[in-house]
């Protein structure tokens, strides 16, 4: 794959991931959370906000491997 194609490709997909990750957290988290406390609301919505890290990095580890002559 052109490896400008596949930044093009990996950042359209990065975003797209980051929304849809976003608007499935809150809900899961309004739907599950709403008669909790403060507290454990807080903890869900920090884990939850730095989960979305890990596929993330491997989603631009992929964009740049292709970039990368094997000389």
């Amino acid at each position: 794959m052109v490896p400008s194609f596949r930044k093009f490709l990996g950042m359209a997909i990065l975003v797209v991931f980051v929304v849809v990750y976003a608007l499935v957290a809150m809900v899961i988290g309004d739907m599950s959370l709403q008669n909790s406390g403060t507290g454990i609301r807080m903890t869900y919505f920090a884990i939850a906000g730095l989960v979305w890290v890990f596929p993330a990095g491997a989603i631009i580890w992929w964009m740049e491997k292709g970039g990368k002559s094997k000389t």
